[in-house]
């Protein structure tokens, strides 16, 4: 019969969690990260940054589930009615998630189990909230064997997740808040607490957790990329805490994520900041009677656009919006296509831009 560890309470001995080579990553991925909030603020309108980072991290947190979407997908989704693909739907989901939970963020300024429970469900679209039932356990894939058993009982995943939150809302462990993150993410996903989407919901609790410790101001970074590139490494390392009860070459994985991705995302900021002047510039030069700087930032905000978009954007007349679209299209910053009845016009070179991270 198999023996079940016990998941212990937070905090782990310290001297696991904090050994020499993990001081020394924390230099490079908190400069990164600093740097990555300072470049953020660089940006005129949050919104047009926050929107092109966060349908990338439903791509690429839906993926490591084996949920796989193309961007075209998700922007169509995203810009046309109908009835969509299960695996788009469950992206779009996964976005609307993130949305709701840095909305929480910024009403209330922490988390409860309540508000896991609402992230979860939006990612899931169902009420089975904590799992009440014994029996869940963590497979291979490949060979069907068990890896792990979480916890079983609900009591006990709810007083896990109690100890989790205080953690979470406080960092009652006096250790760098990144060492802390990375700490979190692996109890959160032990503890397993849903029958489904602990992983997705795991990865937006990351997120917040930097909003909530002023890391960042708004959400937009996230380690799914990197994880999906060294996936197996992942699962390789949180199953070594589990069993061994060795903290450092995981959270060593986690930092050096942290540090990778707030390179890259900064590269992202500057490319789009960059394009986006040029795209004001070209505006100003071949179409000033229509130059808006609202539209321009409308057309970054959302790639794929559409002449509702506009009207809603700049209170403008249907015959005014589709005007200014095509005016736009003949000075080559965007380019139409039919998706069924609609015309949907898109930022080529902005699409590109994201094709690149």
């Amino acid at each position: 019969m198999e023996q079940i560890k016990k998941l212990e309470k937070l905090p782990p001995k310290r001297e696991k969690v904090e050994t020499l080579s993990i001081l020394r990553q924390i230099s490079g991925s908190a400069s990164a990260l600093g740097e990555l909030k300072g470049v953020a603020k660089t940006i005129p309108n949050q919104a047009m940054l926050i929107n092109a980072v966060v349908l990338q991290e439903a791509k690429d947190s839906s993926e490591i589930e084996n949920i796989i979407t193309t961007r075209d997908e998700l922007y169509r989704a995203l810009t046309t009615a109908g009835k969509q693909p299960v695996q788009v739907k469950e992206v779009i989901n996964y976005r609307k998630a993130i949305f709701t939970g840095f909305e929480i963020i910024k009403k209330q300024g922490f988390l409860r189990v309540s508000d896991i429970e609402t992230i979860q469900k939006t990612i899931i679209e169902n009420n089975a909230g904590i799992r009440n039932m014994s029996g869940t356990v963590l497979k291979n894939d490949r060979t069907g064997k068990t890896v792990y058993t979480p916890p079983q009982e609900k009591s006990e995943i709810l007083d896990l997740l109690g100890n989790f939150l205080e953690y979470f809302n406080l960092n009652q462990m006096d250790l760098h808040p990144l060492i802390n993150l990375a700490i979190l993410h692996y109890q959160f996903e032990s503890i397993h607490p849903f029958y489904d989407g602990n992983g997705r919901t795991g990865r937006i609790l990351n997120i917040l957790y930097l909003l909530i410790n002023n890391l960042l101001d708004i959400p937009i970074l996230y380690l799914s990329s990197y994880i999906n590139k060294n996936k197996s490494d992942y699962y390789k390392l949180l199953n070594k805490v589990n069993n061994t009860d060795d903290w450092e070459e995981y959270i060593l994985y986690i930092l050096k994520a942290i540090e990778e991705t707030s390179l890259k995302t900064i590269d992202k900021i500057n490319n789009i900041k960059e394009l986006l002047e040029k795209a004001i510039e070209k505006a100003k030069a071949r179409a000033p009677k229509i130059y808006r700087k609202e539209l321009i930032e409308l057309l970054f905000e959302q790639p794929y656009s559409k002449i509702d978009f506009v009207v809603k954007r700049l209170n403008v007349e249907r015959k005014a919006a589709s005007r200014y679209l095509k005016k736009f299209e003949e000075i080559e910053l965007l380019k139409s296509t039919k998706i069924g009845r609609e015309t949907i016009y898109i930022n080529e070179d902005l699409i590109e831009i994201l094709k690149k991270y």
